[in-house]
C-alpha cells in the first residue's frame, strides 16, 4: 500500500472536524408537519457531537472565533460560520435547533441529531485494518445507528410494533456521508470502487434499519461535488478540471457514488412502500450555484472565506480557519466556501431552500408533506 504524504495526511484531518449552541427561530413560510427531526451524518450535518466525543480536535478548532460568528455571534459545535441544512430544515419546520446526541437532556421532544464530524459510512475498522487509522473519528454510521436505538429504547419506543407511534409525526434526515471514506484513502492502494460498494451498502443499511423502525419519512442527501470544494482545488493538478472550473477527478467519483445511491433508494422504496423516501441531490444544486454564482449572491466560488491568507484560494493546510494565523472575510455571505472544506451559512440556506422549495429533491419535498398531510 502506498505511503500517504505529509500533506495528505493533513487532509485527510480536515474533513473530520469543527464545533455550537442551540437556539430557536421561525421561518415566514412556516411547514409544521413534523414535531420531530432525526438526523444523521457526518460536519455537513453535526451540531455538536464532535467536541463531545472522542474525536480529533483540530481542523480548525471549531470551538474557536471566527466559527459561529455571523448567526450566532460565538463559537459554536459546527464547522461553519453559522447555520447549517440541518438548521435551516429545523426553523421550517418551527422546531428548535436540534441537539447533538453526546449533549442530550433527559426532556428533549423535538428529535436529536446523531451526526459526527469525521464520520464515515464504512465501520472504523476498515481503515484500521487497512493502516489507515490516524488521529481519525472512530464513529460511524452504525455508531450513529447505535445511538439512535439507545435513544429510542431511553424513550420506551424501540419501534412501530412496540407502541413507538411517533414516526408517523418524525422526519428522518441522512445528510451527507461518504465524503471522509474517500479523503482518508488518499493515496492508498484502496480502489475507489471498494470504498463505493462499501460505502453504499453500509448507508442502506443504516435507511434499512430506520425504515424497519417504522420510519414513514426519509429525506436523504447525496454527496456534493467535491471538485468544488477549497481543498481540492488546492491539491489537484491545474489540468484536473471540469467545464465548471472544479477537480474533474474528484466531481466524477461522487457522480459516480451518487448514481449508485439513487438505485439503492429505488430498491428500498419498493420494499417499504409505505414510506416516503426524498433524495436531496447535492451535487446537481451545488452544480447549478456554481454555474451562476451571481444569482444567488456570490462573488467568490473557490477561494475560503476563512483561512491562511495564501493565495490563491486563501487556504493552507497548515493554517486551517481558527488557528492563531488565520483569518475571517468581512463579507462571508459572499463567498461559498468557508473553511476550505464545509461552506458558509449562505451557501447552506441556498442548498435547503433548492432542496424544500426548489426542484432539487426527487420526489419534491412537497410531495412529501402532501402524502403526510393525507396519511394524517
Amino acid at each position: 500500500m502506498a505511503l500517504l504524504s505529509s500533506k495528505i495526511i493533513t487532509i485527510c484531518t480536515l474533513f473530520l472536524v469543527l464545533p455550537i449552541s442551540s437556539a430557536t427561530t421561525n421561518n415566514e413560510n412556516q411547514i409544521r408537519p413534523f414535531k420531530k427531526v432525526y438526523a444523521f451524518g457526518d460536519s455537513f450535518t453535526d451540531t455538536g457531537n464532535t467536541k463531545n466525543g472522542n474525536g480529533p480536535s483540530g481542523f480548525g478548532h471549531v470551538s474557536n472565533s471566527p466559527y459561529g460568528k455571523t448567526f450566532f455571534n460565538h463559537s459554536t459545535n459546527r464547522y461553519c460560520d453559522g447555520r447549517l441544512v440541518i438548521d435551516f430544515v429545523a426553523e421550517s419546520l418551527s422546531l428548535p435547533y436540534l441537539t447533538p446526541y453526546l449533549h442530550r437532556k433527559k426532556n428533549e421532544s423535538s428529535g436529536m441529531n446523531f451526526a459526527v464530524a469525521g464520520s464515515t459510512a464504512i465501520n472504523h475498522m476498515f481503515f484500521v485494518r487497512n493502516n489507515l487509522s490516524l488521529d481519525f473519528t472512530p464513529e460511524s454510521i452504525q455508531t450513529q445507528i447505535l445511538w439512535f436505538n439507545r435513544y429510542l429504547e431511553s424513550q420506551a419506543c424501540q419501534g412501530v410494533e412496540s407502541g413507538c407511534k411517533d414516526f408517523n409525526e418524525t422526519l428522518i434526515w441522512f445528510g451527507e456521508i461518504g465524503v471522509n471514506d474517500y479523503a482518508y484513502t488518499l493515496g492508498s492502494s484502496v480502489s475507489t470502487d471498494t470504498i463505493r460498494k462499501l460505502a453504499i451498502s453500509s448507508v442502506s443499511g443504516a435507511l434499512q434499519a430506520v425504515l424497519e423502525k417504522g420510519a414513514k419519512y426519509l429525506v436523504v442527501q447525496g454527496l456534493p461535488p467535491t471538485g468544488c470544494l477549497t481543498l481540492a482545488m488546492y491539491l489537484a493538478s491545474p489540468d484536473d478540471r471540469d467545464e465548471i472550473g472544479c477537480v474533474k477527478s474528484a466531481n466524477n467519483q461522487s457522480y459516480t457514488h451518487n448514481l449508485v445511491l439513487q438505485a439503492k433508494l429505488d430498491e428500498l422504496r419498493k420494499k417499504y412502500p409505505q414510506s416516503v423516501i426524498l433524495y436531496a441531490d447535492y451535487w446537481n444544486a451545488y452544480r447549478t450555484i456554481i454555474k451562476n454564482p451571481d444569482q444567488y449572491g456570490f462573488t467568490e466560488v473557490f477561494k475560503a472565506c476563512c483561512g491562511s491568507q495564501d493565495p490563491p484560494y486563501n487556504f493552507s493546510v497548515f493554517e486551517t480557519c481558527g488557528t492563531p494565523n488565520a483569518t475571517a472575510c468581512s463579507s462571508p455571505s459572499q463567498y461559498i466556501n468557508w473553511d476550505g472544506v464545509h461552506l458558509t451559512e449562505a451557501m447552506y440556506k441556498v442548498l435547503s431552500n433548492m432542496y424544500l422549495q426548489g426542484n432539487f429533491s426527487q420526489p419534491p419535498f412537497n410531495f412529501l408533506l402532501e402524502k403526510k398531510e393525507r396519511q394524517g
